[in-house]
């Protein structure tokens, strides 16, 4: 008898590079120039993820290593895909023959009116990062709060605890990060954005649990936050701007020093891995986790309905995007 179960209770059932070019990459066994893996890539299914731009995604790496560690056949490979073009690509899917893939920026918002189901993350955060097939139907999930959730589950212990967390940013990430702490029954979240009809915007879509603030609230919410996420990107180097690279060689570092001595920090952002919050925590001597295992936890589930094994994120794993990263030998 087939599954009756809905999309939303089978769900609820889960415990849910930058580019480098052809000649430097390396070669041989599990390299992309390994035979047995295109021999593998030909036979089983095939998974992508798609953006514009996307050569920087380290999600082929990621699920590669996966289809390698547990000997399955099946590829998952980069497709740049411009915004005009998405929505033709994302309908024709079935006809290329992929079973799926994970979508990125900008076409997160795109995938979520263009497919024919959502499930309950997705309707939450109004944007779809990965996508599969129930028969048919294409149908999009988000596993962003998912990946954020398990990732502190394993690295910050006690954050589900917290009454009180403050976001900074207030983009897409961010949604995802307030659907999640929502979820794990934090009371309260203050989004704290420097345009305020933003985070305004993102306090109307959740309701009386979140509210909006500015920029000049930030010390005084801080001071009384059990848990803070930045969200907000890391400002990028300028290479001709002499104050910029002094500021990036000595580390910079955002002042944390109002918070409580028992709150919790952590960034979404994972390169670099120690973002100026972390380091801002790290010296105020407050616990803190990165953002790599968010990348990686929310991978899980996409590669689990593609490949139909349920992948472990692993210190080996994390190693390895340390690596890719340059980070780490």
């Amino acid at each position: 008898m087939a599954d009756q179960k809905t999309i939303a209770e089978r769900d609820a059932e889960w415990e849910p590079k930058p580019y480098v070019s052809g000649e430097a990459r390396p070669r041989g066994e599990g390299s992309v120039f390994d035979p047995n893996a295109k021999r593998a890539s030909e036979t089983g299914p095939k998974a992508f993820v798609t953006g514009w731009p996307v050569w920087h995604s380290r999600s082929p790496l990621i699920h590669g290593n996966w289809l390698k560690t547990y000997g399955l056949a099946g590829s998952y490979s980069r497709v740049g895909v411009p915004p005009e073009e998405i929505d033709d690509f994302l309908r024709g899917l079935k006809a290329a023959g992929y079973v799926g893939g994970n979508v990125t920026i900008p076409h997160k918002e795109r995938a979520f009116a263009v497919v024919d189901q959502r499930d309950a993350a997705a309707e939450a955060i109004g944007a779809v990062n990965t996508l599969w097939f129930e028969g048919e139907r294409l149908v999009g999930g988000n596993t962003d709060a998912f990946g954020f959730a398990k990732n502190l589950d394993e690295r910050l212990s006690g954050w589900a605890d917290a009454e009180h967390a403050v976001v900074l940013g207030a983009g897409g990430a961010a949604r995802a990060v307030i659907f999640a702490l929502i979820d794990r029954g934090v009371a309260h979240v203050s989004v704290v954005n420097r345009t305020l009809s933003r985070a305004e915007a993102l306090a109307e879509m959740f309701g009386s649990a979140v509210s909006a603030h500015s920029e000049a609230e930030r010390e005084a919410l801080l001071s009384n936050a059990d848990l803070l996420v930045n969200t907000a990107p890391v400002p990028e180097r300028n290479p001709d701007d002499d104050k910029v690279r002094r500021m990036f060689h000595v580390k910079p570092s955002v002042n944390l020093s109002m918070m409580r001595s028992d709150s919790l920090v952590t960034d979404i952002v994972y390169s670099p891995l120690m973002t100026p919050t972390l380091n801002g925590a790290e010296a105020t001597g407050l616990r803190f986790c990165d953002g790599l295992g968010m990348l990686l936890h929310q991978a899980v589930p996409g590669f689990e309905r593609w490949f139909g094994q349920r992948p472990e994120v692993t210190e080996t794993l994390r190693a390895l995007i340390l690596k890719d990263l340059g980070l780490a030998e």
